[in-house]
């Protein structure tokens, strides 16, 4: 008996790990032709293995309460590929299970008929000229977006990766063979997903087909990306040298270039944008924008949730959060309070502007909210923990069905996910897209006062809520299912 349900087992996994492979076409046709980019529960599945498609099959568990059949998706699969969609993000798991559950359709063409009507039509034309992208800085968020960009060529977005600044430390063609290797091996996201040479002649990494030029320079406003054959570039500031228009503007001085955006909380009149709550505010006049800081981008999105649902009266944002570059390894001078003792063996009391930021983006909460940051030994993802009194009384399961309900169907899905998982830790974050993932097992509430606790991978998952942004800031978008 024991040998027969072995057997069952092992012969269920090699048919969902063939099904997975007869996928593995399919998916890639959609998104190198009419630029279809698929996922599966929220999962990655654009150059997956065959072990992750199964496994992003498995979260269905997870998400929906139950596995879901893979004959079903790869049956849909298969009818996608033969539609003439548009360029379109696409939840292969959602759209799968909607079919499965709501009984509406007998026919699955129909259903897909039906439910993508918006996306059907005449595609857009995949020939016109991409938008040049410069990354000024190539530190952890700089080599992420790097990554994801590179991730992204050929889905028709448009994003072109056309050059990094750095300073030179020391001889040039030196620094690039080590630009490149930290863009080969990340201690914390792993290997580069493909391949990277180096041109150390004329200083370039070629990634994945992508010719990217580095550029060595001590300030924005001395460089002439013409000459580099770059125009019209948005400069994404990664350093957080500059914060204000005066500092940002010596960007728009610069040959070849027509935008910039900084990765960090700007400073006066710049608009600090949290994509997905209020991007609506991007014009396409605007010459410097900011994307605010990974804190504000987890925190916003619920905290939104929270107050046009129940109303927040007041409350306070304490962030857990992993240690930075800013921090020093071994105890030494440094000119804010605390940052100088040593940051692998201490947790680090440090003030936060996320609240203050968070008045930015949401006016409403102006002066509701106070927060501070614990800086700890960990080197990626982070936690939010939100203590808040309400207008309203709520429940802890009210408020779970909520955001789990948000992160699966709603236009926050991409900014909000969830978890009701009791056994989830800080790595299993790492690499999270989401701007934040509430906690569903730890939520508190208590009449009207709730605790609410939020993952987020404060390097992938900003850097993605990063790319988002810069689709929207040069134009760029592509229609996605919210419902």
């Amino acid at each position: 008996m024991v040998r027969e349900v072995s057997q069952k087992h092992l012969q269920d996994w090699n048919e969902r790990q063939a099904l997975a492979e007869k996928m593995i076409p399919l998916i890639g046709s959609l998104y190198r032709g009419p630029s279809v980019v698929l996922r599966v529960f929220g999962n990655k599945v654009m150059n997956a293995s065959t072990t992750a498609i199964v496994k992003a099959h498995r979260d269905g568990k997870l998400i929906v309460g139950q596995q879901l059949d893979m004959n079903k998706s790869y049956q849909m699969l298969q009818l996608l590929e033969q539609m003439e969609l548009r360029q379109c993000r696409l939840d292969l798991g959602k759209l799968c299970h909607q079919f499965i559950t709501e009984n509406e359709f007998d026919d699955m063409q129909e259903f897909l008929d039906h439910r993508l009507q918006q996306l059907l039509g005449d595609k857009i034309e995949s020939d016109h000229e991409s938008h040049d992208v410069v990354l000024y800085g190539f530190g952890r968020i700089g080599r992420i977006v790097a990554r994801l960009l590179i991730d992204r060529t050929g889905t028709g977005e448009k994003l072109r990766l056309r050059g990094v600044v750095v300073r030179a430390q020391g001889d040039p063609e030196h620094d690039i063979l080590k630009r490149a290797e930290l863009l080969r091996r990340d201690s914390i996201h792993g290997e580069f997903d493909g391949s990277i040479q180096v041109d150390e002649k004329n200083l370039a990494i070629i990634a994945n087909g992508n010719y990217i030029q580095f550029i060595y320079a001590n300030s924005p406003g001395e460089i002439d990306y013409t000459q580099h054959g770059i125009k019209d570039a948005l400069v994404v500031d990664n350093t957080g040298i500059w914060k204000d228009e005066a500092g940002l503007g010596q960007h728009l001085s610069a040959k070849g270039v027509s935008k910039a955006m900084l990765t960090a909380p700007a400073q006066g009149n710049i608009k600090n944008i949290v994509y997905g709550i209020n991007d609506d505010l991007i014009e396409a006049s605007d010459t410097i924008l900011c994307a605010a800081s990974c804190t504000t981008n987890a925190i916003v999105p619920p905290l939104k949730v929270i107050n046009d649902q129940y109303g927040i009266v007041n409350g306070h944002v304490e962030t857990i959060h992993s240690y930075t570059n800013d921090q020093n390894l071994i105890d030494n001078f440094h000119k804010k309070e605390r940052r100088g003792r040593s940051a692998p063996l201490n947790m680090v009391i440090t003030s936060t502007g996320a609240a203050k930021a968070v008045a930015k983006v949401l006016p409403e909460l102006a002066g509701k909210l106070t927060g501070n940051a614990i800086r700890v030994p960990t080197p990626n993802v982070s936690l939010a923990v939100m203590n808040l009194n309400l207008a309203t009384q709520v429940t802890v399961d009210e408020l779970n069905q909520m955001f789990r309900d948000i992160s699966y169907v709603s236009p926050l899905q991409e900014q909000i996910g969830f978890t009701y998982s009791t056994e989830v830790v800080s790595t299993d974050l790492v690499g999270s897209t989401h701007a934040g993932v509430v906690d569903g097992g730890a939520t508190i509430a208590d009449g009207s006062r709730i605790v609410l606790y939020v993952w987020y991978d404060n390097e992938a998952g900003y850097s993605n809520q990063v790319i988002r942004m810069m689709q929207k800031v040069v134009g760029l978008s592509m229609d996605s299912l919210s419902a």
